[in-house]
């Protein structure tokens, strides 16, 4: 099997562990929330405890790969993430769960950047599109499995083997690992420990505010001081950066404008995208009254959709080009994303699952194609450095999805004055789905060519150009 099909399907595994796991851990939320004994609202904090270790811990990830080589690391990752897994399984308050979700954070943080960063660097440009549809085919079986999976484990086991079925799964990502990844190291360069602190506590101080910000967990003024204090350490950061050789996190790779536009817009999208698994299991099981088993079956139609598309990336991109293709999908995806706002009690589940199936595939060609667009014109020796840019983004960008939508149910009950019910979700629903929207600004911005090299347009193109000018002479 070549490396463009072998190496993504192990990294895979990863992908499915760690998508299994915040997908099954969505469902069972409220089970959760109820055998501690606290709001579901509050317990979003076990979701955004683990972005958070992600979001301060991903800087590193490039750096230890270079370092100690990626097999080590990837493996040391799934190891951490596996040992986390465990302890969440044995947890006994909201104090706990959040502690062993930032192990599993510690572990995410390496896992997955590290395993995109193999392929990035075995697999040719002109092959990275299918690559990275090979790569997340067998991690979408994750949120397949999981709503269902995670509901039935929540209604008729319990909610604490929704970790522990991480354990085998973890097995098998160290042993395939260990057989076929390859030790790549990279260039050796001194480690920026001063930009991992700024960068670091900085991110944590901003993401720890954001999610606090309107939940009454902690006083205003000390989530204000987490909000500023957080951002003067990241313009610290910046300042920092352009005075070291190597810093963790090379901000000059937001020169290159594929680059830059694609991380702006895949953030803002992100915002949207993160706050659907929080909200549409409230939605399904407080709103509607659903069990989690049933919630499980209907939400999973996001990901089938997913799934589905995988086949049409391609071709629409060879067809239609990166940026055409995510102008219009951008639209289509936003909308999808706000459009549980209509559901309703009486509404038909045929229908719910009609319009979920269509949002996860209008969802996954956005990521896909926005993905791979990334990192086209970044060169080969500074791919280290645009997948950690790229991890921190994307984490960072999926906490402050659940805070906006936690925030936007929130001051939905303040106007109102009405308990937690199915009215409270709509608004939530439209105000992320119109963040998803504005990431078309900077994808307006891409040039008519981007990304022509991945989808194969630029090879086709110039052979026609040398046959109109031989046809001339």
């Amino acid at each position: 099997m070549p490396d463009r099909i072998l190496l993504p399907l192990i990294v895979a595994c990863a992908l499915f562990m760690q998508n299994l796991d915040s997908t099954v851990l969505s469902t069972a939320l409220p089970a959760i929330a109820d055998d501690f004994a606290v709001s579901p609202i509050q317990l979003k904090l076990a979701l955004t405890s683990y972005l958070l270790s992600l979001a301060v811990f991903i800087p590193a990830s490039g750096w230890l790969a270079d370092r100690f080589g990626s097999r080590t690391v990837f493996q040391l990752a799934i190891f951490t993430f596996t040992i986390g897994s465990v302890f969440c399984g044995l947890s006994n308050s909201i104090g706990e769960i959040i502690a062993a979700r930032i192990v599993q954070g510690i572990g995410g943080a390496m896992m997955v950047p590290v395993g995109r960063l193999v392929i990035l660097r075995a697999v040719s440009k002109s092959e990275l599109v299918g690559a990275l549809a090979w790569l997340t085919v067998p991690a979408l079986f994750g949120p397949i499995c999981g709503p269902p999976l995670g509901g039935f484990i929540t209604t008729y086991v319990s909610w604490r083997w929704i970790f522990w079925i991480n354990v085998p799964i973890g097995v098998l990502g160290l042993l395939l690992a260990t057989m076929f990844i390859p030790n790549i190291l990279g260039e050796k360069r001194a480690f920026d420990l001063r930009g991992f602190l700024l960068s670091g506590v900085g991110l944590a101080a901003f993401i720890t505010g954001s999610t606090s910000f309107g939940l009454d967990l902690l006083p205003w003024s000390v989530v204000w001081a987490l909000l500023v204090g957080g951002s003067l350490l990241l313009v610290l950061y910046v300042l920092h950066s352009r005075r070291v050789a190597f810093p963790i996190l090379d901000l000059t790779l937001f020169r290159t404008p594929t680059f830059l536009h694609s991380i702006v817009g895949a953030s803002l999208f992100r915002i949207g995208v993160g706050a659907t698994p929080f909200l549409l299991p409230l939605l399904l099981q407080i709103g509607f009254g659903m069990s989690p088993f049933e919630s499980g079956l209907i939400t999973f139609a996001s990901a089938l959709g997913a799934l589905f598309m995988k086949a049409f990336a391609p071709p629409l991109l060879y067809r239609f080009g990166f940026r055409r293709v995510l102008l219009i999908n951008c639209v289509l995806a936003a909308v999808s994303i706000a459009v549980p706002a209509i559901f309703t009690g009486t509404t038909p589940i045929t229908m719910m699952l009609a319009l979920i199936l269509a949002g996860g595939f209008f969802r996954s060609l956005q990521f896909t194609s926005i993905s791979a667009l990334t990192f086209a014109d970044v060169p080969h020796g500074m791919m280290s450095g645009a997948t950690t840019i790229s991890g921190v983004a994307q984490q960072l960008s999926l906490s402050l999805g659940v805070s906006v939508g936690a925030m936007a149910i929130e001051a939905t009950l303040h106007v109102t004055g009405q308990p937690l019910g199915a009215e409270a979700f709509g608004p939530a629903f439209i105000a992320v789905g119109v963040i998803a929207l504005a990431s078309i600004v900077p994808l307006i911005y891409l040039h008519p060519d981007a990304g022509d090299e991945l989808s194969g347009r630029r090879g086709a193109k110039e052979p026609e150009a040398t046959a109109r000018t031989g046809s001339c002479g």
